[in-house]
């Protein structure tokens, strides 16, 4: 098996950022992106997952599909048994696993959310992706990332300040190795204001966790080219344009959950942020066939947070998760 240097934070992004449609902002982004991979440096767990990194074994993927609904690292025949069994340790290592699946040389990587069916639900509906510059925020381990680049597009970005998804993330592009693939650790206010560069922003998740709704939609706004889409999915619940729950305290047993407002509100919201051509794309309940506990991911999940005796609300009594999944464009 042909040997490969193990991947540096920094691969590829003196190239990507001059070439990318964030040229403009090159020098604020590398002083940030330095800043963050510095103190992921200092989190206690960073050695141990650093040592997982590099005891990843050398070896070459003789296939890499990122248009595969479990993204897909080389096969099972790549690997000895040897080697197999130290990627299975260094992969372990990462527990937990939340947003996937992936395969990496036929191990299985059965994550806590199959992100792959929130994936297959907007892939048709939104603009092709087709060489555009596109940000994924709250990337999680990155599996949109490589998804939206298996989509054809031409620099993705994902944020993410949690340092276990870089590792995630790193442990994928180890092998992968396509630096069109950025993850910078940090969150969506460290980035520069008023950037406007990107064609597609995903915030997938992310809204009900911040205070202020408005602020992260004229944010999100702020970041996409006049014309350019962005992909919102977020909790919801059912009624009219006056309808938005504001937990009096945890939501799904979840301490940082602000909003939830209904579809028609949201699109209110939408529309006084600056955004036209606003279209609901799917609303589907969260069931615990899409979030549950796996082998890779041990700790509690959907089924832990709703009512024992009555799946239809959470374990606060409000109603049971329900996503929604909408298209904007932001004006000219």
């Amino acid at each position: 098996m042909s040997m490969h240097k193990q991947i540096e934070p920094f691969d590829g992004l003196a190239q990507w950022l001059p070439a990318s449609p964030l040229q403009p902002h090159s020098d604020a982004i590398e002083e940030v992106v330095t800043r963050a991979f510095a103190q992921a440096a200092q989190h206690g767990d960073y050695p141990r997952w650093q040592q997982a990194l590099t005891a990843l074994p050398a070896v070459i993927p003789s296939l890499v599909a990122l248009d595969s609904d479990s993204v897909c690292i080389g096969r099972a025949s790549d690997c000895t048994d040897a080697e197999h069994a130290q990627l299975l340790t260094a992969l372990r290592t990462f527990h937990p696993w939340r947003k996937g699946p992936f395969d990496f040389f036929g191990i299985h990587i059965d994550t806590e959310w199959r992100s792959d069916w929130k994936w297959n639900r907007l892939k048709d509906a939104i603009t092709p992706l087709d060489g555009r510059c596109v940000l994924d925020i709250g990337c999680g381990s990155g599996y949109h990332c490589w998804r939206i680049r298996g989509a054809g597009a031409a620099y993705v970005a994902g944020i993410d300040p949690t340092i276990l998804f870089l590792m995630q993330f790193r442990a994928a592009q180890n092998y992968i190795r396509d630096n069109a693939v950025q993850f910078w650790p940090i969150g969506i206010d460290e980035l520069p204001p008023q950037m406007a560069c990107f064609d597609t922003v995903f915030s997938m998740g992310i809204l009900y966790h911040r205070r202020s709704p408005l602020d992260h939609l004229l944010q999100l706004k702020g970041l996409l080219r006049g014309g350019g889409e962005l992909v919102l999915e977020t909790l919801v619940v059912e009624g009219d344009e006056q309808r938005c729950l504001i937990p009096a305290g945890r939501y799904a047993k979840m301490r940082n959950t602000w909003f939830l407002p209904s579809v028609a509100m949201l699109k209110i919201w939408l529309g006084r942020s600056g955004f036209t051509n606003i279209r609901q794309v799917d609303l589907s309940p969260t069931t615990t066939k899409e979030q549950r506990s796996t082998d890779w991911m041990r700790f509690e999940s959907l089924a832990d947070y709703l009512d024992p005796t009555d799946p239809t609300r959470t374990v606060e009594g409000y109603p049971a998760p329900l996503r929604a999944i909408l298209t904007a464009t932001r004006q000219g």
